[in-house]
C-alpha cells in the first residue's frame, strides 16, 4: 500500500459511516476553501473524531483526495457504461459520445469541488498515476463497444485510440473550465468533432 491509499477499507457499517462522514466533511472544506487549505486536524475536528482515528483510515491529505477522486471516477465509469450500453451503430456511438462529453462538461462547470479535486490530483505525482489508470478503464469501455461495431478492425489500434480519446477528454475539460466560457464551449465542441471523427473512421 502506498501513502495515497486508505490505511484500511471499512468493512463494518459503523466504519463505512465514519469514512462517509470524513469524505463528506472533506468535500465541504474543499468547497469552502479549496483543496490546498484542507488540513487533517480540521477534518478530524469537523468530523467529530480524534486525529488518531482519522489517521487509522487516511494516512495523509493525498489519501483523502484519492478517495474523493475514486468516488468521482466510479460515478464517471457508471455514466459511460450506461451511455454506451445501447449503442448499436456508428451513428449511435457519435450521438452517445457527444452526450457523454456534454454531461461531463456540465458537471465540471457546475461543481467547483470536482474541479478542485482534479487540480489536486494533477499536483500529486502518485495521484496522476491513478488518472492514467482511470483513462485506461474508461478507454476499455469505449474500446469494447468499438470492437463490437468494427469486428474486422485492428484491436490494438482501437485500444490505443480509445485510451487517447478518453485521456484527452480529461485534459480538454480542465482546459475548458480554465478559460472564459465562450472559449471553453468552443474547445469542447472542437474536441467532440475531432474525437468522433477519429472514433468513427475505420
Amino acid at each position: 500500500m502506498n501513502d495515497t491509499q486508505m490505511r484500511r477499507a471499512p468493512s463494518q457499517k459503523r466504519s463505512r459511516e465514519r469514512v462517509d462522514a470524513i469524505l463528506t466533511n472533506a468535500t465541504q472544506i474543499i468547497a469552502e476553501t479549496g483543496s490546498d487549505a484542507l488540513r487533517m486536524s480540521e477534518l478530524a475536528q469537523r468530523t467529530g473524531i480524534s486525529i488518531g482515528s482519522l489517521y487509522q483510515y487516511f494516512p495523509d491529505k493525498s489519501a483523502v483526495v484519492r478517495a474523493l477522486a475514486e468516488r468521482c471516477n466510479e460515478d464517471s465509469r457508471a455514466c459511460i457504461a450506461e451511455g454506451l450500453a445501447t449503442v448499436t451503430s456508428m451513428d449511435d456511438l457519435a450521438t452517445a459520445f457527444a452526450a457523454l462529453i456534454d454531461t461531463y462538461y456540465a458537471i465540471f462547470l457546475g461543481e467547483p469541488v470536482i474541479r478542485d479535486i482534479w487540480s489536486a490530483v494533477q499536483a500529486d505525482g502518485a495521484l496522476r498515476v491513478m488518472e492514467v489508470e482511470e483513462s485506461r478503464r474508461n478507454g476499455a469501455l469505449l474500446a469494447d463497444r468499438l470492437k463490437a461495431l468494427q469486428p474486422a478492425g485492428d484491436p490494438q489500434k482501437i485500444d490505443a485510440t480509445a485510451l487517447l480519446v478518453m485521456h484527452l477528454g480529461e485534459a480538454t475539460m480542465r482546459l475548458a473550465v480554465s478559460v472564459a466560457r465562450p472559449e471553453g464551449d468552443a474547445l469542447v465542441e472542437a474536441y467532440k468533432r475531432m474525437a468522433i471523427r477519429q472514433l468513427t473512421t475505420p
